[in-house]
């Protein structure tokens, strides 16, 4: 049972989860590589407990409770005794490298190592430690403490032990844990580059403006977010770069070519939000555009249908290649990333002649793999069956 937790990584995501671990009762210690960023931390919590207590949601006694619960550590040191690292830091695999092989040493034999990384290969990072059978993936979703889906991704190393411990932590932890195999993006981050790249992909053939798409995804296809409003909201920086690691990773596959419209976004640092310009301009984090929104019906339909077909045909390949349940899939990306359906029911509303007709109609008009149909929607259409 796991009552000690050692956060490595104190920026937002790392103080989320220490919250969330703080929160079921665990005792955190929080370390980061920089005094500022911890001070930083400490400061935001009390800032997110009090608006709770605002709210209604939480009393002081409970405040007080959490904030005791987490120890800001100034040495990584300090977490000899824990039962599971979590690590939070920067995407980059030689820097998780450095910390992990450091952490090993520190740690107890039996001490879980865990990584939060959205893009990198469990694999990869269990393959620098002298004992990799104990290290997996446990990636959150932003805000840790708001989003259910936490995904966990065993590596070949990881042992049975460490996967059925992890999966039963996150819950206790009031989260909803999905089993994931260890190939690029995962499931939330493969599964949902269509919203951005088809979306970016219809922009640049001229058929509509950013306003447009974004107007017809939320009309027609009920998304909280267009997927330029998102992009802007994620940072087209972040967003291109997973966009980018996803292609590299699946052998410059088609499927997940990045676009040049928000390679030139992010070099001119037109990021979104956080800049103050991205596809749209931001005035006191208030959208403005100047964009006619095409309201013709027809036009909407066609654009909502192209996409949402994309992200079926994604999320039936990922089924297909064993990436995880068809029930997991769909739990992810509702859970996830707020989607209004999961795509594979989506898929059998739509009807899966449907999803074949449009997905073949886009590859005979483009002649690209881009839009190559996936073998098991395919043969579900053959064989007159559904996903569920």
């Amino acid at each position: 049972m796991i009552k000690k937790v050692g956060i490595i990584g104190a920026g937002t995501m790392g103080s989320g989860i220490a919250q969330v671990a703080a929160t079921a009762g665990c005792k955190v210690v929080l370390f980061d590589a920089h005094s500022t960023v911890i001070v930083k931390s400490e400061a935001n919590l009390e800032r997110i407990l009090n608006r709770l207590i605002e709210k209604g949601r939480m009393d002081e006694v409970r405040k007080e409770e959490i904030q005791e619960n987490i120890h800001y550590a100034r040495s990584m040191h300090e977490m000899e005794d824990v039962d599971v690292v979590i690590e939070a830091i920067v995407e980059n695999l030689e820097v998780k490298h450095k910390v992990f092989k450091d952490i090993e040493a520190i740690v107890r034999p039996d001490c879980i190592l865990a990584t939060n990384t959205s893009s990198l290969s469990i694999a990869a990072i269990a393959g620098c430690l002298k004992r990799p059978e104990r290290c997996v993936g446990i990636h959150f979703f932003n805000p840790a403490p708001l989003m259910k889906l936490v995904e966990i991704i065993p590596a070949i190393q990881t042992s049975e032990a460490v996967l059925k411990t992890s999966m039963a932590t996150i819950s206790d932890w009031g989260k909803t844990a999905v089993k994931v195999k260890d190939t690029p993006g995962f499931i939330v981050n493969r599964v949902a580059r269509p919203f951005y790249g088809e979306a970016l992909r219809i922009y640049e053939e001229g058929i509509a403006n950013f306003s447009t798409i974004d107007h017809a995804m939320k009309t027609i296809g009920g998304f909280r977010m267009g997927p330029f409003e998102l992009m802007d909201f994620i940072g087209n920086d972040v967003n291109y770069t997973v966009t980018e690691t996803v292609f590299k990773a699946f052998y410059y596959d088609p499927r997940y070519k990045p676009s040049f419209t928000q390679k030139r976004l992010s070099e001119a640092g037109w990021l979104g939000r956080k800049s103050g310009k991205g596809y749209y301009s931001y005035t006191d984090n208030t959208l403005q555009t100047s964009e006619t929104i095409n309201t013709d019906e027809k036009v909407l339909k066609e654009i909502a249908n192209r996409i949402i077909v994309m992200l079926i045909n994604e999320a039936a390949d990922a089924l297909f290649w064993n990436i995880a349940s068809a029930e997991d899939i769909d739990k992810a990306m509702t859970l996830g990333v707020n989607y209004p359906k999961g795509l594979l029911a989506w898929a059998d509303e739509k009807g899966i002649d449907h999803c074949v007709y449009i997905l073949d109609h886009l590859y005979d008009t483009y002649l690209e793999d881009r839009y190559r149909c996936s073998p098991l929607l395919r043969r579900l259409s053959t064989e007159g069956k559904t996903f569920f």
